[in-house]
């Protein structure tokens, strides 16, 4: 199984912006598709963003559509998560995956490796 390894997170402004990376650690990247997804205390992990490492189709979350971008960069085997516009409720541990998607919404289940996780901490 591929290892990711996020970083980029942090403590912010509403309103700020950051940028979150995911690694491969040196390896490419095998899956299908790379995911992100958020946990925030006592709540379920909850999808936020997925990119077709291929193709480089996207899809989101309605809570963060047109506020966050979903991009890769192949020759670097790094996925990146661009979040502007931020809210005090996106605070939450963020995880990059590996996974393969079908035509359903995505879901924890579809993601077969997982990185540590980063803090995100947006104040009011």
């Amino acid at each position: 199984q591929v290892q990711l390894v996020e970083s980029g997170g942090g403590l912010v402004q509403a309103g700020g912006s950051l940028r979150l990376s995911c690694a491969t650690s040196g390896r490419t990247f095998s899956g299908r598709h790379m995911g992100w997804f958020r946990q925030a205390p006592g709540k379920e992990r909850e999808f936020v963003a997925v990119i077709n490492w291929r193709s480089g189709g996207v899809r989101y979350a309605d809570s963060v559509k047109g506020r966050f971008t979903i991009s890769r960069d192949t020759a670097k085997n790094t996925g990146y998560l661009q979040m502007n516009s931020l809210k005090p409720e996106d605070t939450a541990v963020y995880y990059c995956a590996s996974g393969s998607l079908g035509a359903r919404y995505p879901d924890t289940a579809d993601f077969t490796s997982w990185g540590q996780g980063t803090q995100v901490t947006v104040s009011s």
